[in-house]
């Protein structure tokens, strides 16, 4: 038997141990015994036992005393009490019952009666410390900081604690009058709820349900409503588990706010793209030009040293206006501002700046007609670090680091603009593409392992796009090798959020 249930046997005659011990050591129970009442008492608070067969006559602390201390002991005020007594009088059950005790056996024992008494005290002992224990589960689930969601297999709401209910939009229990039956139904799905409020990103993780297969760990999925005008975007992390009693009949869904962390990490990559790739230009060309006045001035033309001295000055103009730039961007950390975006019509000429930073030669791009004057709900610092971090990987995960990069810049609907970048690198597995979400997952380890990176990049840049109230994937090209990198990014104007998992 697993976890046996504990009784404390107290009797100052062995005979009295030994008779109980027969009776119920070939039940399954754990005995233990005490020949004192002060032994009695040690024992009990050593083992907080699931009954306590208590005799009465005993010699100095009496059975009544043992039973009232045992009463006043706060660890110990709910075992349950059984007086073993050949005393059959009234008086002795009333002193007893005054005294604490639950129950009472009679010698001689009737064995059948004995142990029907015990199975039946043990039982209702064990029910009332699972509710107990069931109590303070729900008191700590109910004040936790995150939300906890039991949906069955149909997606129905069965039980949603405090925070849940904030984050879905439901009301307090009882709220409403005709709430107030315990029995509450709630009428929408789960997913229904989510549509409401939130995008449901990445779509692929979301695509099997509230479920993910057993083969494979899940891939981290999240619930976000876009920044807007008037507050940041809000994250939350969404970890489905099934049930452990019924595993098939539902899941337990736990919502985390990560909000603050999604930020932290972003901006954090942000800066360090920022500082990276605009910082590293113009120091170069200070040092190169400030190393050759040092150490061949005497041998270079006048034409020479002026020529250097401008290079170097020019550098540090730009320099100048980059940590400039960094400083606006620690100032103003946001990112996504929905109203305040990037005009279509600068595409190009980013694109052709960073493409030369990172010394890709061949990048086509196509620029759907009248689209030059609208703008996206993205700021221009942050579409530069999307489309730096996606070229960037064209060309590392390019088998000879020189893709061929075609970019196509469309309508998609009356809200929103698809930027598509295709390049003719590597393809990549179903597995890959699942996890490409994932921060610091390194698909380059799975084909080259000689790429650095710390694979944040991606994930990060999905984060802005989500933040904004856009979509991203990434798929393999149909036309031969290569990825196909699809970013829908709603206008400036109007910016909504929409739910798009299932």
């Amino acid at each position: 038997m697993k976890n046996p249930s504990t009784i404390l046997i107290v009797d100052d005659e062995l005979l009295g141990r030994e008779t109980l011990k027969a009776l119920l050591i070939a039940h399954g129970y754990h005995l233990v015994f005490a020949s004192s009442g002060a032994e009695a008492l040690a024992q009990a608070a050593e083992l907080v036992p699931d009954l306590i067969l208590l005799d009465v006559m005993m010699p100095g602390m009496d059975g009544f005393e043992v039973c009232q201390r045992l009463r006043a002991d706060p660890l110990l005020k709910d075992v349950p009490i059984a007086m073993v007594t050949a005393l059959d009088d009234r008086r002795s059950r009333v002193q007893g019952i005054e005294a604490g005790a639950d129950d009472f056996i009679t010698k001689p024992f009737d064995p059948a009666e004995l142990r029907a008494r015990v199975r039946t005290t043990v039982r209702l002992n064990r029910y009332r410390r699972l509710l107990a224990e069931r109590a303070k589960f729900e008191w700590v689930v109910e004040t936790d900081s995150d939300g906890y969601v039991i949906v069955d297999r149909r997606g129905r709401v069965v039980y949603a604690n405090a925070q849940a209910r904030l984050y879905l939009g439901l009301p307090a229990p009882g709220s409403k009058p005709e709430s107030a039956d315990e029995s509450e139904v709630i009428a929408e799905t789960f997913p229904q709820l989510v549509k409401k409020q939130y995008r449901c990103e990445p779509r692929d993780a979301w695509a099997v349900g509230l479920g993910h297969s057993a083969a494979s760990p899940p891939s981290p999925r999240y619930l976000v409503r876009p920044e807007t005008p008037t507050g940041p975007a809000f994250w939350l992390q969404v970890d489905i588990l099934s049930l452990p009693s019924a595993p098939d009949e539902g899941s337990i869904v736990r919502l985390r706010d990560v909000s603050k962390q999604v930020a932290l990490m972003r901006d954090t990559w942000g800066f360090q793209e920022v500082i990276f790739h605009k910082l590293r230009t113009p120091l170069t060309g200070i040092l190169v030009s400030m190393e050759l006045l040092m150490k061949h001035a005497s041998e270079l033309s006048h034409a020479e040293i002026v020529g250097f001295s401008e290079t170097a000055f020019r550098s540090a103009q730009r320099l100048h206006s980059d940590v400039e730039h960094i400083l606006e961007y620690v100032n103003v950390p946001a990112l996504a501002k929905p109203g305040a975006g990037l005009r279509v019509s600068q595409l190009q000429h980013m694109v052709a700046q960073i493409s030369v930073s990172l010394g890709i030669e061949r990048v086509g791009m196509s620029l759907q007609e009248d689209l030059g004057d609208v703008r996206l709900a993205l700021s221009e610092r942050a579409v530069e670090l999307i489309l730096w971090e996606v070229l960037e990987n064209a060309k590392k995960f390019h088998p000879q680091q020189a893709p061929t990069v075609e970019i196509l810049v469309s309508r998609s609907g009356a809200r929103e603009i698809t930027i598509q970048i295709c390049d003719d690198g590597v393809e990549l597995s179903p597995d890959q593409l699942a996890k490409i979400w994932i921060p610091y997952y390194q698909v380059e380890k799975s084909f080259t392992g000689n790429v650095l990176g710390m694979g944040l990049g991606l994930p990060m840049a999905a984060t802005l796009v989500w933040g904004a109230d856009g979509t991203c994937c990434v798929r393999n090209r149909q036309d031969g090798p290569g990825l196909v990198v699809e970013l829908v990014l709603p206008r400036a104007k109007d910016v909504q959020g929409a739910c798009g998992g299932n």
